[in-house]
C-alpha cells in the first residue's frame, strides 16, 4: 500500500467521523459556552495572581530596605554608646 493511498483512506475515515458529529447540537454548544466561561475565570485568576505577586514583590523589597535602615541605625547607636562610654546589653 502506498503512502498516498493510505492518506486518502485516512482522510475518508475522518470525513465519515466528522459527519457523525452534529456541531450545532446543543451539547456541543453548551460545552463551548462552559469552555468560554472557564477561560474567562482562568484569565481572571491569572490577573489576580499577577497583582498579588506584584504586591508581594514590592512588600519584600520594602522589608529589605527597612532592614538595612534598622541595621544602619543600630550601628550608629553602638558607635555613639562606645564614645559615650555606655555598655549596651542585648
Amino acid at each position: 500500500m502506498t503512502l498516498d493511498k493510505l492518506a486518502r483512506m485516512m482522510n475518508k475515515q475522518f470525513v465519515r467521523v466528522d459527519k457523525r458529529f452534529d456541531y450545532q447540537d446543543k451539547r456541543f454548544i453548551e460545552i463551548e459556552k462552559r469552555d468560554d466561561v472557564l477561560d474567562k475565570k482562568f484569565d481572571d485568576l491569572m490577573t489576580a495572581v499577577d497583582a498579588y505577586s506584584k504586591k508581594a514583590d514590592t512588600y519584600f523589597q520594602e522589608m529589605v530596605m527597612l532592614s538595612k535602615k534598622v541595621d544602619r541605625q543600630e550601628k550608629w547607636i553602638q558607635i555613639i554608646a562606645e564614645k559615650v562610654g555606655v555598655k549596651l546589653e542585648y
